[in-house]
């Protein structure tokens, strides 16, 4: 398998008013290393992919494979593959020659061939499906052929452009698991492009966030949830999204308070040295829906009090929209928990866990 490097990409769209798809974009994806590169729809992750498969040409910057350059190499000469979102199956053909195709023109030996096939159907479970047509199958059968062709060509880097998207959930859930077991086997370096941040959570070594083009953060699952950068990575990883506050930093007999208006939180005292140069200033707390707690009674500068608006239980855990004057506060509770919409409860935050952003820029305060 191979390193990937990428020094500098860029990507920009001619015409009347250009487009820059892809912005300065540097990352070092180490040999068999699984990375998800995740964002929203027309942040560049896509285009980053194709790029480093040589299916779009690079305005700028390097693309490098197991040490060479590949700016000018076409695609069918860098040892890559690639699983599209629509599988991209020879309709008729069966799911052993849709797998053997690639090689057959290759002009790999025919029984070298019939090995690989095997062997990759009996990885992924489909060595009863090899006579079958895609039309006969089913949605996540098709999406194993898919991976499948790509295994049989034993390339040095896969390749996979939101393979999932087309499934029920699940399915999506079941291929997920898949897909990393197969990680795991093969040992092979993958880079994964999806729009859903709970699969880069839950597949990747590290995910690579963009945001407009352009890298956000580059980290393990855990270290992007615990510790963002900015706003923008801090709610776009976590469902339902982080809690965003304006809040006023005061500082009172030796302690700091966050004052949003309609509630005045005490700061754990671990934040004094992060809050000490923006007392008398506004700045963002934010806070996870885990990181709250019910409670019955409001305590004065502990709790957030407000109105219930919606309530989503979701059997292991329940969602609640608390609706203050200010704001709306989403909060996880136990299950056991009995509220009501409508109900006055108060929210009682772990401050311990809160993170703090700039106002103008949006960068974590550290």
């Amino acid at each position: 398998m191979a390193q990937v490097i990428l020094k500098n990409l860029s990507k920009v769209y001619g015409g009347k008013t250009p487009v820059e798809a892809v912005k300065d974009c540097s990352i070092e994806i180490k040999d068999k290393e699984f990375v998800v590169l995740v964002g929203p729809s027309g942040c560049g992750k896509t285009t980053t992919l194709r790029m480093i498969a040589g299916l779009e040409e690079i305005s700028g910057g390097e693309i490098i494979i197991d040490g060479q350059v590949v700016n000018h190499i076409p695609p069918k000469d860098r040892d890559i593959d690639m699983v599209f979102q629509n599988y991209a199956l020879y309709p008729h053909m069966s799911v052993y020659e849709n797998m053997a195709f690639g090689l057959k023109i290759r002009k790999i030996p025919r029984k070298e061939i019939d090995a690989r096939v095997h062997e990759a159907a009996r990885i992924l479970g489909i060595e009863d499906l090899l006579k079958r047509k895609p039309k006969a199958l089913s949605g996540g059968q098709r999406q194993r052929v898919a991976v499948g062709r790509a295994i049989v060509r034993q390339p040095k880097v896969f390749l996979f452009d939101e393979p999932l998207s087309n499934l029920d959930a699940k399915l999506r859930v079941q291929m997920r698991a898949e897909i990393s077991a197969l990680h795991e086997k093969l040992q092979a370096t993958m880079i994964y492009v999806t729009h859903d941040q709970i699969e880069a959570l839950t597949m990747a070594d590290r995910i690579v966030v963009m945001k407009d083009g352009e890298v956000q953060q580059v980290g393990t699952p855990m270290e992007l949830y615990n510790n963002p950068e900015n706003m923008f990575v801090a709610g776009f990883l976590g469902t339902p999204p982080m809690n965003f506050m304006a809040v006023f930093v005061e500082y009172e007999n030796g302690s700091y308070y966050l004052n949003e208006g309609s509630f005045r939180l005490k700061a754990n005292m671990l934040h004094d040295s992060i809050l000490s140069p923006y007392a008398g200033k506004k700045i963002i707390m934010g806070l996870r829906p885990e990181d709250f707690t019910f409670c019955m009674k409001g305590e004065v500068d502990r709790t957030i009090n407000g109105t219930v608006s919606v309530v989503e239980p979701l059997g292991s855990e329940t969602n609640v929209y608390v609706s203050t004057p200010t704001n709306t506060i989403t909060g996880k509770i136990s299950p056991t928990a009995i509220v009501h919409k409508g109900e006055t409860i108060s929210l009682l935050p772990t401050m311990a866990k809160a993170k703090f952003f700039d106002m103008d820029t949006g960068k974590a305060i550290f």
